[in-house]
């Protein structure tokens, strides 16, 4: 057999050699000449996998070791019998240690105090759920809209876009993009979105870049309609547009589920599906080797910090948001080499927190976000 593999997956090498040929390509690089006698493809978001890419290959599974997967023409492939599989859930959790140290930065750098304040999670997948829950660990009111499940489950724990416009402090998109139906995302923040907020909200786009029209949102920042702009997903990237860089409050290059855990959750997901379709024994491989940062033990003391700045503290030693901002603000033309070689970055179970006169209280919130407590 021949594995196709994207050279930025981490913690791979050596998974599949037992059992064929393997190539590692930038995805970019993966081309029809080379795909052709393929018998899977391993990839990340820059491969496009279409027909243009896959008609007469001998490609018979695509997975990609993210989340979203509008990269896959999931209906060429469906006709053609491909099976494709994603990585539902693989960095839930990185993306919601970014959510958490954007909030923080945001609070320290105007003042702000969570606590009390609305924030709008828009779609309320994996992603969007967990969000949600820390933010109640903030002491913060959540209105959830995601039309999607509101159907499914029923409306009684969500909300409608339109009341997220009237009352909420801040506003979070992690809608996948859909670019067509009753459930479309594309250029869900438009003109129109930003006209009806009514609070001057601070808008995260942490899920798609063709989410957020860029002129709009220019629009609005220059008109006052929001307060602020947390921007990791861009369109058109790596050509971000840097009017809006450099009116974003933060910025960073497509990281928020850039955690090495995460990373290696969608390695093993990719690897334990390609076992089960081609029986190749290996369906409970794990990725190993997951890299330390240099410190995994944070100090806390509660005499010193109210319990924002305890949580804050606690959460930036782990993430801190500003680092990614700046290192974009300085060659934003480096957006994928910075993607491409990110630095070590862990969620927060790899973190013992030190707690000296915290209330009991706070540590379970702290534990509730994963740390462990000393």
């Amino acid at each position: 057999m021949k594995f196709i593999i994207d050279d930025k997956i981490p913690y791979i090498q050596g998974a599949l050699e037992p059992f064929g040929e393997v190539l590692y390509l930038p995805g970019p690089k993966t081309t029809p000449e080379i795909a052709k006698d393929a018998d899977a493809i391993i990839t990340r978001t820059r491969t496009i996998c279409n027909e243009q890419l896959l008609a007469g290959s001998a490609v018979k599974i695509i997975a990609t070791a993210t989340i979203g997967f509008d990269h896959i023409d999931t209906v060429y492939c469906d006709k053609a019998g491909i099976l494709w599989t994603n990585a539902p859930g693989c960095n839930s959790k990185s993306v919601e240690q970014y959510i958490a140290s954007a909030l923080f930065v945001l609070a320290e750098r105007n003042s702000l105090e969570l606590k009390g304040k609305t924030i709008g999670v828009v779609g309320v997948g994996q992603v969007g759920s967990k969000v949600a829950r820390v933010c109640e660990l903030f002491g913060m009111k959540v209105l959830l809209n995601d039309p999607p499940r509101a159907r499914v489950e029923g409306p009684a724990p969500f909300c409608s876009l339109q009341k997220i416009m009237q009352e909420a402090d801040f506003i979070t998109l992690h809608v996948p993009l859909n670019i067509l139906g009753e459930d479309a995302t594309f250029h869900l923040a438009d003109k129109g979105f930003f006209q009806s907020l009514k609070r001057k909200p601070y808008l995260f786009n942490s899920c798609r870049g063709e989410v957020l029209e860029t002129i709009a949102a220019k629009e609005a920042l220059k008109n006052g309609q929001i307060s602020g702009l947390v921007m990791d997903c861009w369109e058109n990237e790596p050509a971000i547009d840097l009017e809006l860089l450099d009116m974003a409050e933060l910025a960073t290059p497509h990281i928020a589920g850039y955690s090495k855990d995460g990373k290696a959750n969608g390695t093993t997901m990719s690897i334990q599906a390609l076992s089960r379709f081609f029986g190749l024994g290996i369906d409970n491989w794990k990725a190993e080797n997951v890299e330390l940062p240099e410190k995994t033990l944070i100090e806390l003391d509660g005499n010193i910090l109210t319990e924002e700045g305890l949580l804050s503290k606690a959460i930036l030693a782990t993430y801190d948001i500003r680092t990614d901002d700046a290192h974009l603000r300085k060659n934003p033309e480096m957006f994928e080499k910075w993607r491409g070689d990110y630095p070590v970055r862990r969620e927060y179970p790899t973190y013992t927190v030190l707690c000296r006169d915290v209330e009991p209280r706070i540590q379970q919130k702290l534990e509730a976000l994963g740390f462990k407590i000393k």
